[in-house]
């Protein structure tokens, strides 16, 4: 069995990630497009990790891609997990993981309903669900609240613990925006606020995006998927596709039957990689990043200890979310926080030299410039990234 090294997976992930300085990008769909696609559920993280792969944007043009060019849409996709991802990939996304997730969120909906619909749950969901797609298609765009006050069914109130301390009847407006987005139906829009806000106008699709590809069979759209990750994040165990989809390893193993694999030792673990992708990474320059909280790299893999080092306590936390991290030359070597007044703070966990301090300090002047006024604190706080801004 052929023998992938630590520090040929570095390599390989230096390049693929776009994380030197001679492969980061120019144009944030493509930056998405290589990271298959980038971790949306902290909004700050889709533009702090374009920030980590370019030179020469800002903002506004990931503002743009998203919103005016349009050849990125955020959608809730692997893992229950919030996404950005280039518009070519959604019918993929859609017949591989967003089909699936709409069912399972209409029986999950459809449990706690109970409490408050008589008869034929799923019938009145569904009713609800085209009320409100189609009060959406008349307006044009509109916020959970503007459609919430339109279709009184949206405000029907529901406890989801009851009995509990912490219990708090809500309204199923998101619910079914939920649902919808997962349909294909609805997407995020413009957020209400900058670039770090969470909350988003919702437009039809159909008013939002041109025409739509033809839907992607089940089977060809998760093999597409698996095949873009081995790309992006291979050699790897096969439970580290497993994790990264959500799938199940009867489906995963399906995924995978169709793709022309070599199966690799990686230190002494079984991994597979594409054939048609096993040769060597070139050295890279040595180089230092800036990563932000749920980057897609950290989160690409579930088996991290080549990259991650004995840092995890620090970096994450309990709920295996990674916190903002700092990079060189294929491995986490420490963390970072922007603070109140938005000085870039930064602890490095092992030495690593003064040339590469001094690769760290530049990437730390360039994600404060990338920052200019906004703040922006993740929504997962990680142990060191507390103790940054304490």
């Amino acid at each position: 069995m052929r023998s992938i090294t630590v520090a040929q997976r570095r390599a390989r992930l230096a390049r693929r990630h776009r994380l030197t300085f001679e492969a980061r990008g120019t144009d944030p769909a493509d930056i998405a497009e290589s990271m298959v696609a980038l971790h949306a559920t902290d909004p700050a993280t889709v533009y702090l990790s374009v920030c980590a792969r370019t030179h020469g944007l800002a903002p506004a043009d990931v503002e743009r891609a998203l919103y005016d060019d349009r050849s990125l849409l955020r959608l809730l996709a692997m893992r229950r997990t919030m996404f950005v991802a280039p518009v070519g990939l959604v019918p993929v996304l859609q017949a591989a993981v967003a089909d699936a997730l709409a069912v399972k969120q209409r029986r999950t909906y459809g449990k706690y309903l109970a409490q408050a619909v008589e008869g034929d749950i799923d019938a009145w969901l569904a009713e609800v669900a085209d009320e409100t797609h189609r009060e959406l298609l008349a307006r044009g765009s509109a916020t959970g609240a503007q459609l919430s006050a339109a279709v009184p069914r949206l405000r029907t109130q529901v406890d989801t613990a009851p009995g509990k301390p912490y219990s708090k009847p809500t309204n199923i407006t998101t619910w079914v925006l939920l649902i919808l987005g997962c349909d294909g139906l609805i997407v995020r829009g413009r957020p209400n606020g900058s670039w770090t806000s969470s909350q988003y106008t919702w437009a039809p699709r159909e008013a939002w995006l041109p025409a739509g590809a033809a839907p992607i069979a089940l089977d060809a759209a998760r093999a597409e998927l698996a095949r873009r990750w081995l790309r992006t994040f291979g050699p790897a165990p096969v439970d580290d596709l497993t994790w990264w989809t959500g799938w199940t390893k009867t489906d995963v193993r399906k995924s995978l039957s169709s793709l022309d694999l070599t199966e690799v030792d990686l230190d002494g673990r079984s991994g597979v990689i594409l054939s048609d992708d096993t040769e060597p990474a070139p050295e890279s320059e040595p180089w230092a990043a800036l990563l932000p909280a749920l980057d897609p790299t950290p989160m690409g893999w579930q088996s991290r200890d080549w990259f991650l080092g004995p840092h995890a306590a620090a970096l994450f936390d309990t709920n295996g979310n990674i916190g903002p991290s700092i990079w060189v030359d294929g491995r986490i070597v420490g963390g970072w926080a922007q603070r109140a007044d938005g000085e870039i703070a930064w602890r490095l966990l092992e030495d690593v030299g003064a040339d590469a301090k001094a690769l760290i300090d530049a990437e730390v002047e360039r994600t404060a410039a990338w920052y200019g006024d906004v703040r922006a604190i993740p929504r997962f706080r990680t142990p060191l990234e507390r103790e940054l801004t304490s």
